[in-house]
């Protein structure tokens, strides 16, 4: 017969006579064994299909994408000493409030007057400067006097060179008469001489002519002496007209060294001044150094200075001061190798320290105290083997808590591609990286998707969705 229809051991006609049909048969819970084996075979080959997401995983601690929103140190613009504080250790404080004052410890800032009487030095330093301008501008007006001088005395001295010149033309003429006179008396008496050895004449009439020559020739000596006389007063004249020029060129470079000398003593006040200006605005602006205030709101974290009456360096820090609002963001570091398939924009799934959590990493729909985040920077340098991304909150997705502080940890993942798990388990055991592919969730602005649509830039996150 068929080997379906031979009898059980059990059900064998001749089973009741032998014991070992008895014992021979199979056992029930192999049978279930069995069928719990085919059913989890089934089962597992079946979940092999099952669409498992790729991702890369790393870790970081979270930061904030402001660099004004990470904690900062406030300094000590001048150094000084601690005299008091106005704040404690957790507290809020505004913008512009006082964390606390310090006095002066060098003596060039001692006085307690210094600003007033840098003020009445600055001031008294203008009024100075005045004076002098209006002596500038005396000293322009004597140049001016001193000119219309030169050119009053040039005339007055060429009017006399000139009455000189015309006297000497008149001497000349007089002394050309009296030599005619001369020649003429010297003439008569020659004739009157010959008349008296003749005769004709008496001696009365020659000692005439011989007084008369006598006359003639003291007239002629007089006349040349007067023609000297006034050649001497014209070339004193003309001396006295070159002098003027020398004479008032003296005074007018004596004048105009004076200007100078005042206008140099003018450039040299206005450099003190404004040197003077400049320390009085850095002791004003000084002054409001001696308050240390916040330079934004925000929780004194930890002061670095204890006590009061401490000795503070210039620029040395003393509190510590966290942001109030800060935009946090989770900084989370990728391995070279998964570098390249990562963008802007990228979803990325994250967990918190101190936040309990389910997670499947390739189902990210079945995980449990995670949150959405996206790709917001990605630094183009390593640091130490290994590249940063800054990931900020996804709009639209259930928001970070916010107990969250920066500095804890962070664990998150980068959704890729869709893939069967079978494959994700053979890449897994050969160790290669994950499929290079297009992101399905986010486009580069301005480029065209896989569907042939532009993606349109979303300033909220900075990266492109489908119109």
């Amino acid at each position: 017969m068929p080997f379906a229809e031979h009898p059980s051991p059990e059900t064998h006609p001749e089973a009741k006579r032998f014991t070992a049909f008895a014992r021979v048969r199979t056992p029930r819970s192999g049978r279930i064994l069995a069928r719990w084996v085919g059913g989890l075979s089934l089962l597992v080959f079946a979940a092999g299909f099952l669409p498992w997401t790729q991702n890369i995983r790393s870790t970081g601690k979270l930061t904030t994408l402001r660099p004004q929103d990470r904690p900062q140190t406030v300094p000590s613009t001048i150094g000084g000493r601690l005299k008091a504080w106005y704040v404690q250790e957790g507290q809020l404080v505004q913008k512009g409030d006082t964390l606390a004052e310090i006095v002066e410890i060098k003596e060039k800032y001692f006085d307690p007057l210094l600003l007033e009487r840098t003020r009445e030095q600055l001031e008294a330093k203008i009024a100075g400067l005045r004076e002098n301008a209006a002596k500038t501008q005396a000293l322009g007006s004597q140049q001016d006097a001193l000119r219309l001088g030169l050119q009053a005395s040039l005339a007055k001295a060429r009017n006399k060179v000139r009455q000189s010149d015309l006297k000497v033309r008149s001497d000349r003429a007089d002394l050309v008469a009296t030599r005619a006179e001369y020649i003429i008396a010297q003439r008569q008496l020659e004739r009157q001489e010959y008349l008296y050895k003749q005769g004709l004449k008496s001696l009365t009439e020659l000692e005439q002519r011989r007084l008369k020559l006598q006359e003639s020739t003291a007239k002629l000596l007089s006349v040349q002496n007067k023609l000297g006389g006034s050649r001497q007063d014209s070339l004193s004249s003309r001396i006295e007209l070159q002098s003027l020029d020398a004479e008032y060129a003296d005074k007018l470079a004596k004048s105009e060294s004076d200007r100078r000398s005042a206008t140099g003593y003018q450039f040299d006040a206005e450099g003190q001044i404004a040197k003077m200006r400049n320390e009085l605005a850095n002791l004003s602006i000084r002054a409001g150094f001696y308050f240390i205030t916040a330079p934004q709101t925000g929780y004194v974290v930890r002061a670095l200075k204890e006590g009061e009456g401490e000795i503070v360096k210039e620029g040395e820090d003393l509190v510590t001061l966290m942001p109030a609002n800060p935009r946090l963001a989770a900084e989370l570091y990728v391995l070279p190798m998964d570098i390249p398939l990562l963008r802007v924009g990228r979803r990325v799934r994250l967990q918190f320290d101190g936040w309990p959590a389910l997670v499947f990493t390739g189902w990210p729909g079945s995980s449990f105290g995670t949150f959405a985040g996206v790709v917001q920077v990605i630094d183009n340098i390593d640091s130490q083997g290994k590249y940063r991304i800054l990931v900020t909150q996804e709009p639209g997705t259930e928001p970070w808590p916010a107990p969250l502080r920066v500095g804890s940890g962070v664990y998150g993942w980068a959704l890729l591609d869709d893939v069967p798990l079978w494959y994700e388990l053979w890449r897994q055991i050969n160790g290669f990286p994950p499929d290079y592919v297009g992101d399905v969730d986010a486009y580069p602005a301005g480029k065209p998707t896989k569907s042939g649509k532009t993606a349109k830039a979303d300033k909220s996150t900075g990266y492109g969705t489908e119109e």
